[in-house]
């Protein structure tokens, strides 16, 4: 019975990594009782799992595709939460002048194939008709009615650039109301974190060396705060000596080129998330320009040449 009870004393890191929303989940949290941990772990999964039962376009069931379905034709109704999501990410593609944009489930799958095989950027007229129902203004929203109407037939809503994020929000928030007073909920690279390690000391990141040649480039203190990464170096294709990412710039139809990595740093995870992909289709300095002006955010760039840039409230350890 004593060695039991001793257990019980010392804060230690509980973890759990699961596959929810299509992606790996993996939830940290410090606490004295492993069992309350657990339960506390448990809590968390189910509302992520909520989450994904809402956003998914994979189940004719969720909110999404209700909305996707009735495109071009009737409003449909939605639960306050999807229907604030929503109008925070249009919110988001004014701000970053449609480089974000959830319409973006319109787009012809068939076009990309981003393997070591794609030896051709499709053509661009192709393309642009790839992008022609991809247009975040065509959106209504009827907020009296928690309504949301697609005006195109054929266009179609999708949360991939931001339902990791908000889970990971929710999940935190969740966990930090039961008690758990320090953690982290990692949404697949999609990162929040709340208090400190056992030992005190704050939670850090790695952000990872885009070229695999080193561990990492850089650490960062990430305690009470977010961090979401997108990349190219893990699904890219390479055509005529240039390395094109699996990202589509939304106004062209055609893959974003110039940036390997881009990190967002923030309060809110949803946010972040949001963020990474747009920085990545708008460039180095139209991007840095766009996170210098937000309060309360900062990024990391990598370029295509190895260049390092951040911007200009961050503060790196090497």
């Amino acid at each position: 019975m004593q060695s039991s009870e001793l257990t019980t004393t010392l804060p230690a890191v509980f973890k759990r990594g699961l596959r929810l929303m299509g992606n790996h989940f993996e939830i940290s949290v410090v606490c004295d009782d492993e069992r309350v941990a657990q339960n506390c772990i448990d809590e968390a999964v189910t509302e992520i799992q909520r989450i994904e039962a809402l956003l998914t376009t994979y189940k004719d069931s969720s909110q999404t595709n209700y909305i996707n379905n009735n495109a071009g034709i009737a409003p449909v109704k939605v639960d306050q939460e999807v229907f604030d999501l929503i109008e925070r990410s249009l919110k988001i593609s004014h701000l970053t002048q449609g480089a974000f944009d959830i319409t973006y489930g319109s787009i012809d799958k068939s076009l990309w194939n981003f393997d070591v095989n794609m030896k051709q950027l499709p053509d661009t007229e192709i393309a642009m008709q790839s992008v022609r129902l991809i247009n975040y203004h065509n959106v209504v929203l009827d907020r009296q009615n928690l309504t949301v109407f697609l005006k195109e037939h054929g266009m179609r809503i999708g949360f991939g650039g931001i339902g990791k994020g908000y889970a990971a929000d929710r999940a935190k928030m969740l966990l930090r109301q039961a008690g758990i007073q320090s953690g982290i909920v990692n949404a697949a690279g999609d990162l929040a974190t709340w208090g400190t390690q056992p030992d005190g000391k704050p939670w850090t990141v790695a952000i990872a060396d885009p070229n695999g040649k080193v561990p990492y480039i850089s650490k960062l203190n990430i305690s009470n705060t977010a961090i979401a990464t997108s990349g190219n170096y893990e699904k890219y294709a390479t055509i005529n000596g240039k390395r094109y990412s699996h990202t589509i710039d939304p106004k062209t139809g055609l893959p974003v080129a110039g940036i390997k990595s881009v990190s967002i740093i923030c309060p809110s995870a949803e946010l972040a998330d949001a963020l990474a992909t747009p920085v990545m289709v708008m460039g180095v300095k139209v991007g840095l320009d766009l996170i210098n002006q937000l309060k309360g955010v900062a990024c990391i760039i990598v370029d295509d040449h190895d260049q390092l840039y951040t911007s200009q409230n961050i503060n790196l350890h090497y």
